[in-house]
């Protein structure tokens, strides 16, 4: 097919498009971050249960991720997204039926499979629509997507919970949902690879790029939706700020994040690509350290500067793989990278800061989570494809 050489018309509806199903997927991935502080207490449970729940919801993402990564490509990127989109709306009109919290864990692992369908066939596809001269702005103001979503959910959650109950959140998102599967479906063409062989996914495990990138995208997952999931928790039950208080504070400190990532989409196509991804991730870390030690008073400012530099980070780092991996490695790439990030820094890192919470405080664990981000920072030299 022949690519969009600029953006306008057709190409820039195409890429609004998939912007907003990757904000609203987004938006109920991390939904559950803003109500968590309600749900803990309808349920009776503990820091540590409460964000075990963002463990189901990153493994059934990171598995989905990884699965659609190997076979998007051979079904068809636009079907996929498709068959993705009316998943999340059957699971979201589901959810208000759940009364039991353990039956939470299955739902937050359907509910991250069914968004983990998205992006491996998301990111091929504006790879095969655009040129690559414009790969960096296109893939950067797609992920504005996600960052927007960072910044909105927590005002759309206090929204909606002036007329529904939380679960009554996601009976909109599933009309969303629904709605959003029916136009993509006429949208646009149908872009599909042939399968790759076996051989070639041997090859694409024993690439050194790929374990490093997933080392540095495990962090930055961390610093990013780690710390953003156990955030209303840290701010309502250890600093003991009300809730509608801390979810404005959580929605304020990501409204520059929207920016950076798109400022890092035309940055990238015109410096040094391992530079900015290796500043990116050094001053996160800095950041995510002086969130667990500074007052009360100055939580707020750290957060969106925290928040401001983290984000940058990712369209940065979906463009060094589009980068490192040839077209047929693409895919299943993105999927296996996104899959061990999503599992390790959005499942397991939220779940140890709360296990921190629940022992000793969140601070510390954020701490200890931030000098991690630094120190790995300097893993980005390591990245020969990049130079």
């Amino acid at each position: 097919m022949e690519r969009y050489p600029n953006f306008s018309g057709k190409a820039l509806l195409f890429l609004f498009l998939l912007w907003f199903i990757w904000f609203v997927n987004f938006s109920a991935r991390i939904m559950l971050s803003p109500i968590l502080p309600i749900i803990e207490d309808e349920f009776m449970v503990n820091h540590a249960q409460a964000s075990s729940l963002f463990i189901f919801l990153s493994a059934g993402y990171g598995i989905a991720v990884l699965v659609s990564g190997f076979f998007s490509g051979k079904l068809g990127y636009k079907k996929s997204i498709v068959f993705s989109l009316a998943f999340l709306s059957l699971v979201s009109f589901l959810i208000p039926f759940v009364h039991n919290f353990f039956l939470l864990y299955l739902v937050a692992f359907i509910l991250g499979f069914s968004v983990g369908l998205y992006i491996p066939s998301a990111i091929p596809l504006i790879t095969e629509y655009y040129s690559e001269k414009n790969w960096g702005k296109a893939i950067a103001i797609h992920d504005t997507g996600a960052s927007t979503a960072i910044f909105a959910t927590p005002f759309i959650a206090l929204f909606l919970l002036h007329f529904f109950p939380w679960r009554g959140i996601f009976t909109v998102f599933g009309c969303t949902f629904l709605v959003c599967s029916i136009v993509f479906y006429f949208a646009g063409s149908e872009v599909k690879i042939s399968s790759p062989p076996k051989a070639m996914f041997r090859d694409i495990i024993k690439i050194r790029s790929l374990w490093l990138m997933a080392i540095i995208w495990i962090f930055g997952a961390g610093a990013n939706l780690g710390i953003y999931a156990i955030t209303p928790l840290y701010l309502t039950k250890e600093l003991q700020l009300d809730m509608g208080y801390a979810n404005t504070i959580l929605g304020i400190s990501r409204l520059g994040s929207v920016g950076v990532a798109i400022a890092c989409g035309f940055l990238i196509d015109r410096v040094n690509l391992r530079k900015v991804m290796f500043l990116m991730v050094l001053i996160t870390g800095v950041f995510t350290v002086l969130l667990g030690l500074v007052p009360v008073k100055y939580i707020g400012i750290v957060l969106f500067l925290q928040a401001f530099f983290v984000t940058g980070f990712f369209p940065v780092g979906l463009v060094a793989i589009a980068k490192t991996f040839r077209r047929e490695m693409r895919g299943p790439a993105t999927g296996i990278i996104i899959a061990i990030s999503m599992v390790f820094g959005g499942g397991i890192m939220p779940y140890l800061l709360g296990v921190s919470g629940d022992l000793y405080s969140f601070r510390l664990g954020i701490v200890i989570l931030g000098i991690f981000v630094a120190l790995f920072s300097t893993l980005v030299f390591h990245l020969k494809e990049l130079e």
